[in-house]
């Protein structure tokens, strides 16, 4: 290993915010603080988190093994979840379409990655109205995905290569295809079929106005109204999202009943977990009252209403009904922290996606401010951050962090965009090296580990209700679901199974050197970078249980230590930051200058442990 000689780097009291932080001004090698003792032992993992052995394949690729059982019940705590967009991943059946099969064909390569579980969006009988998240059948899969009976082989064979199964579950709306909101529309207002959704009259002469004035997530409207059977105007209904997608009724029993059901249904299938799509949003206030300008924590009429989190306690008590507990991770998207932590109390969810920090610009004090804030929030319940810097609705980090504006937010997302990929490519490999030291779990969206772009699509292909609400202005989603290239000849680029057959979205041609195939003869490739930088976070008790303890290397950088020996170090700035001495390099995501290092660029180092801390 390289013996940098430099400077030794100092704990900071202070982020550049004035965000206070539990440290008292240290070397590397000083004494930790009694509140940053009580702050490592309330956010460690348990040291008793999976760990998976290593195994040789038929062609002398190392695969996990399954892990111990005895090391296996908070898996989930430091889990690297890679999540799974099927109809992108591979497509087994050579129709251009990727599947359950092309998902089973390439578990090595996901053990090989280093993952510990992999999370699928929907793959549901739909009419794709909104990618699958318009449900028709929960259980059941959609043909061009497979079958039931695939699902289960799947879910077999992965967790013998000690990889676990989550799948997305949407309890806000189902598909308008689905039997209860067609048995609905086929019966009488006040009806108990209608009683399941959320069905009102209008307001006006005539019902001609809708019943509230609230705006979709998708833009627009958020109700349509029926045909009565003798072709008169009817009811409306509400939809949060697409008018595909009728929003369900959780007053009504049948929806809690049939919910927890569902739940069994894969948990004795064997998935180890859910994650819940808008988790905050199911639960509406029946008097459907107008927006208010600047609600209140827990006013919102169908925002992270109180009433909420009864039906998580309910999914909870299902999921601990097993030996191996299954988990529960809920998207939720809110401003109070406060607000947000009663989600992940102890009897609710283990974890939620952490979207603050996912959609934040590259600037060293921003991105600072959102790791603490992150931790803060999830202290006082005890559970463990997850970070993440992408998803299948999210625009790439290599083109998000090579443009002018490196933050996201869906609306500014606009065609034509300049994107700097060079750039880009380098923040994208010290953010994953940033993401993956942080304590808590880690996910990775299909693609982000090949560096692959944001790709503007052609708008003939785009399929995503997102841009077609917004009037043609925003792209989409679709660029971030493009099939990914697995070699580097072929109509797919080994997507297909079939080598003629065209993928369902077309793959710039410049992705050949963006494949897998390319990448694993390339050492230096970002698939390289994320093997390596997971092998080394499963190795490595400091990296899965120790505790945060920041680092100052001045105002342009993010630096921290795990535990004893090891420490992170991103410069975000323009120019070249300085390198402790006395310390290791274990990883870079970058050429490093000497004993500095460059601008977007981050090393993992190995340093002389402290004796008065304990990892």
């Amino acid at each position: 290993m390289l013996k940098l000689q430099s400077q030794s780097i100092e704990l900071s009291s202070q982020d550049d915010k004035g965000v206070s932080v539990d440290s008292e001004v240290l070397s590397l090698t000083g004494r930790e603080s009694p509140a940053a003792a009580a702050d490592r032992a309330a956010n460690a993992a348990p040291s008793h988190g999976a760990t998976a052995g290593i195994v040789a394949s038929d062609d002398g690729n190392p695969l996990r093994a399954a892990e111990d059982p005895a090391l296996a019940h908070d898996w989930w705590r430091t889990a690297v979840i890679y999540q799974v967009y099927v109809r992108s991943f591979a497509d087994g059946s050579g129709d251009g379409t990727g599947d359950l099969a092309g998902v089973r064909e390439r578990l090595p390569y996901l053990a090989q990655l280093g993952v510990d579980a992999l999370w699928f969006n929907p793959w549901y009988p739909s009419p794709l109205a909104d990618a699958g998240y318009d449900v028709a059948d929960y259980r059941d899969i959609h043909p061009m995905f497979g079958d039931l009976r695939q699902a289960e082989e799947l879910i077999a064979e992965a967790r013998e290569l000690g990889i676990r199964t989550i799948i997305d579950v949407v309890p806000n709306h189902i598909s308008h295809e689905h039997p209860w909101f067609q048995e609905a529309l086929a019966s009488e207002p006040g009806s108990p079929a209608r009683e399941r959704f959320w069905f009102r009259d209008g307001l006006g002469e005539g019902g001609d106005q809708m019943p509230t004035d609230w705006v979709s997530s998708f833009q627009g409207p958020t109700w349509t109204r029926t045909t009565n059977a003798d072709g008169t105007p009817g009811q409306w209904y509400l939809h949060l999202f697409t008018p595909e997608q009728p929003d369900l009724n959780w007053n009504h029993p049948d929806v809690r009943h049939e919910h927890e059901d569902v739940l069994r249904f894969w948990f004795d299938r064997g998935v180890a977990g859910v994650r819940i799509d808008s988790a905050a949003l199911p639960v509406k206030d029946p008097s459907f009252p107008p927006l208010p300008h600047d609600p209140a924590p827990g006013e919102h009429p169908h925002l992270d209403r109180d009433e909420i989190h009864d039906i998580y306690r309910a999914w909870r008590g299902v999921a601990d009904e097993y030996d191996e507990p299954r988990i529960l991770v809920g998207e939720v998207w809110l401003a109070d922290a406060a607000r947000f932590a009663r989600y992940l109390r102890p009897d609710e969810m283990h974890t939620a996606f952490n979207f603050e920090f996912m959609t934040q610009p590259w600037e060293a004090q921003v991105l600072r401010a959102s790791i603490e804030r992150t931790l803060t929030e999830h202290r006082p319940v005890g559970a463990p951050a997850t970070w993440v810097l992408s998803n299948h609705d999210i625009t790439r980090p290599v083109t998000r962090y090579g443009r002018e504006d490196t933050g996201f937010a869906f609306d500014r997302k606009r065609f034509g965009t300049s994107t700097d990929l060079e750039l880009g490519t380098r923040r994208a490999r010290a953010a994953a090296l940033l993401t993956a030291a942080l304590p808590g779990s880690l996910y990775i969206y299909q693609g982000d580990e090949l560096g692959l772009p944001e790709v503007e699509l052609d708008r003939s292909f785009i399929e995503d209700p997102m841009h077609f609400r917004s009037g043609g202005v925003d792209p989409g989603r679709d660029g971030c679901r493009v099939p990914l290239p697995w070699s580097e000849h072929g109509a797919s680029l080994g997507f297909s199974a079939q080598p003629s057959a065209q993928p369902w979205l077309p793959q710039p041609a410049q992705w050949s050197h963006l494949s897998v195939a390319r990448q694993e003869a390339d050492p230096h490739s970002m698939l390289q970078l994320y093997r390596e930088a997971l092998s080394l976070r499963r190795e490595r008790e400091d990296m899965r249980t120790g505790a945060l303890t920041w680092l100052d290397a001045g105002p342009d950088a993010i630096a921290f230590r795990r535990g004893a020996t090891f420490a992170s170090i991103t410069n975000l700035g323009e120019r070249n930051v300085a390198l402790p001495g006395n310390a290791s390099v274990l990883l870079a995501s970058g050429p490093l200058d000497g004993t500095e290092l460059p601008p977007d660029c981050t090393v993992w180092l190995d340093v002389e442990p402290d004796p008065h801390t304990s990892a």
